[in-house]
């Protein structure tokens, strides 16, 4: 099982420039509610940035949304004015890059509601993508080795089983930053891993029980360090 992950590959100030770049093709093209983009690749070209660049620009447009990406299809303009949309589109250039603290917080949220929604609707193919990835969680920490992407694996096995797209393609997006940071601010001390083996363990069997309280709980156990985390960054605030 691969960790699928959308590669943090260039600057905000790349992904800012390109945002408006499409913004500025809608406008020039006139397009309106339902018309295509040009591809990725022609995108990637046209800009001279990376396809992975476009992609993750374009998947920022999509959760304001202002685009639509249609499998096998392409992306499509939102149904959503001209004027409407190049205001969005500025406000989305003024927003700053993410402090580690506000993603922390931002995974937090999203979590306990993922975790509710998974056990209530996943299915047995969810479960077992969900036991692979405590699997190899667990196998990698009780070699003593760094085990910080197997852990967010689990998570987002999670995030796909509540079967809610927008709240899995946000996990997405914060999933890289929280990779970058996560020894950088020291927050997962390598002496919780043991620990959080069988809070996995916990989670997983909430979600096969259906049981979404349960479940919400204890991912809310889970986070205990995070929390705390939380509470002291604002207090040094």
């Amino acid at each position: 099982m691969k960790l699928k992950i959308l590669a943090k590959v260039d600057s905000l100030d790349t992904q800012k420039s390109i945002i408006s770049k499409i913004g500025e093709l809608i406008n020039f093209k006139n397009l309106e509610p339902g018309d295509k983009l040009p591809s990725e690749r022609m995108l990637s070209e046209k800009f001279e940035v990376s396809r992975s660049s476009v992609r993750e620009a374009i998947q920022k447009l999509e959760l304001y949304g202002l685009l639509d990406s249609i499998p096998q299809s392409g992306t499509f303009v939102a149904n959503i004015g001209v004027i409407a949309m190049n205001g969005m589109i500025e406000d989305i250039l003024r927003l700053e890059d993410p402090d580690f603290k506000s993603l922390v917080e931002t995974r937090i949220l999203l979590e306990l509601k993922t975790v509710r929604l998974a056990s209530l609707r996943r299915t047995e193919e969810d479960l077992e993508k969900i036991k692979e990835a405590l699997d190899a969680y667990s196998e990698k920490v009780l070699r003593g080795e760094d085990a910080v992407q197997e852990d967010l694996l689990f998570h987002l096995a999670i995030a796909r089983a509540s079967g809610n797209s927008i709240m899995n393609n946000f996990m997405l997006i914060i999933t890289p930053e929280i990779i970058t940071n996560f020894e950088k601010y020291h927050v997962c001390d390598k002496k919780l891993a043991n620990l959080s083996i069988s809070e996995h363990q916990d989670i997983f069997e909430a979600i096969k029980k259906q049981d979404p309280m349960l479940a919400k709980q204890k991912m809310k156990d889970h986070f205990t360090v995070l929390y705390q985390y939380c509470y002291n960054i604002k207090k040094s605030t």
